[in-house]
């Protein structure tokens, strides 16, 4: 029997259904009820039966900070998709982040550890690799994680998570660690990453940034998954982008495939400075949430090359296309808006 963390969100809920469709046993863990009808709604892109599937879900409401409710969804479990995630930049959030991102990653570690599990596979994040000052040379696996760099809140637990993953495996726990860039899927409009991207392109940028960073279509991040667990392999993380792209054509692509036009002005350095800096005074001062936080902004001014290499030669993989990946998160976004 497998276990998904996180099934409600993008990444779980396309692993979900991609395991039922293998025929596998699967128990998931749900946090708030409501929230079930979008595992339903990414079933409905892609099947008619999507209700079918559904039911073959045994659902399990469980927090993953909380031992009570874990120990109960471990029951008859083998393997462990550990996808479940807090994803924010907000810096007063920190503490949020480290309650469910490395408090509840180790839990899940040590259910592993004492129910003998055969294997975990946690979704991390290319935020928790480190940064070259060369942003000519490609980030690989072994490009070494700096605490010193001023990095972002949620970096800083989705790498504490991994050392948490990592003790497990001294620990008995076979492990494998995937860290994908940006994961483009649908289904999820309202919510962080590439789905508000789509989302804000559509409602209208008129600015655009020249930085660069790394995407992947979400069926690569769950087929992989699969590969990895089904593999021998153990003990190693793993790069997920199938392109680098800067923001602007990564912006540009989706305009196009949404039929809108994209942002015609750059966003320079002075405009990204001024704006974390407002948007961190309105947060003072009325006490809006941060919208526009120091990370971010240089982030969207920074270049990172990732090289996933590793990967393709270890699993002889072959990436969807980026740009087939991006017509068709915008096909169902359009969709979802008749």
């Amino acid at each position: 029997m497998i276990l998904v963390t996180g099934g409600t969100g993008l990444v779980g809920s396309h692993l979900l259904y991609k395991l039922l469709s293998s025929n596998e046993s699967v128990t998931a863990i749900y946090r708030r009820k409501h929230k079930l009808e979008a595992v339903k709604h990414v079933f409905s892109y892609y099947s008619k039966d999507a209700n079918v599937l559904f039911n073959k879900i045994n659902w399990v409401e469980a927090d993953i900070t909380n031992i009570t409710d874990l120990e109960v969804a471990f029951k008859n479990i083998t393997h462990v998709y550990h996808c479940a995630a807090f994803v924010s930049f907000e810096p007063d959030k920190y503490h949020q982040l480290r309650q469910i991102n490395i408090q509840g990653t180790a839990n899940i570690v040590n259910l592993c550890i004492s129910n003998a599990i055969e294997k975990l596979c946690y979704v991390s994040s290319v935020a928790a690799i480190g940064h070259n000052e060369n942003s000519n040379k490609l980030i690989n696996e072994s490009t070494s994680w700096n605490p010193e760099d001023d990095n972002s809140v949620y970096a800083i637990t989705k790498y504490g998570a991994e050392m948490e993953v990592w003790r497990g495996t001294q620990e008995g726990v076979n492990a494998v660690i995937i860290n994908p860039g940006i994961i483009l899927g649908p289904g999820f409009w309202r919510g962080a990453g590439s789905c508000s991207l789509i989302k804000k392109v559509y409602s209208g940028f008129n600015y655009y940034t020249l930085g660069v960073t790394g995407y992947v279509d979400v069926w690569d991040v769950v087929e992989i998954m699969q590969l990895l667990m089904k593999n021998p392999i153990k003990n190693q993380r793993y790069i997920l982008v199938s392109d680098n792209l800067s923001f602007k054509t990564f912006q540009e692509k989706v305009a196009i495939a949404l039929g809108v036009k994209p942002g015609k002005k750059e966003a320079s350095t002075l405009h990204l400075e001024i704006g974390w800096r407002l948007d961190w005074l309105r947060h003072k001062l009325l006490g809006k949430r941060r919208l526009f936080v120091k990370q971010v902004a240089k982030t969207a001014r920074t270049s990172n090359f990732y090289d996933s290499s590793k990967l393709i030669n270890e699993l002889d993989y072959n990436f969807n296309s980026i740009d087939n990946s991006i017509q068709k998160v915008c096909t169902y976004f359009k969709t979802d808006l008749e």
